[in-house]
C-alpha cells in the first residue's frame, strides 16, 4: 500500500511543478489560482511522502519520489509546454525510469 501512496506522491510532485509552469504563463487571478494549485499539490505530495516513508526506507522512498517527479515533469514539459523531445532527453529519461523500477525491485 505504501508503494501506491509513494507513486501518488510522485504524481503530486509532477502536478506542483506543472502548476509553476502554468503560473508563469498567466497573469492576474488565473496566476494566483495556479499558485494555489501549487501549494495544495506540494503539501499533498509532502504528506504522502511522509506517510510512505514511515514503512519504506527513506533513501528508497525519496529516490523513487524524485524520479517519478523528474520523469513526469519532463513528459509534461514535452506534451504541454512544447519542450524539445530530442533523442538524448528521451534516452536519459528512459534510464531514470529503469533506475526507479530497479530501486523498487531491490528494496525490501
Amino acid at each position: 500500500m505504501n508503494w501506491i501512496i509513494l507513486i501518488i506522491a510522485g504524481f503530486c510532485e509532477v502536478a506542483f511543478a506543472s502548476c509553476l509552469g502554468k503560473a508563469k504563463e498567466t497573469t492576474g487571478t488565473e496566476m494566483y489560482l495556479w499558485y494555489g494549485g501549487f501549494l495544495v499539490t506540494m503539501t499533498l505530495s509532502m504528506v504522502l511522502l511522509l506517510k510512505a516513508a514511515q514503512t519504506l526506507p527513506i533513501g528508497t522512498a525519496y529516490a523513487v519520489w524524485t524520479g517519478i517527479g523528474a520523469v513526469g515533469t519532463v513528459l509534461v514539459g514535452i506534451l504541454v509546454f512544447k519542450d524539445p523531445a530530442n533523442f538524448w532527453r528521451l534516452f536519459f529519461m528512459s534510464t531514470l525510469i529503469i533506475s526507479i523500477i530497479g530501486i523498487k525491485f531491490v528494496s525490501e
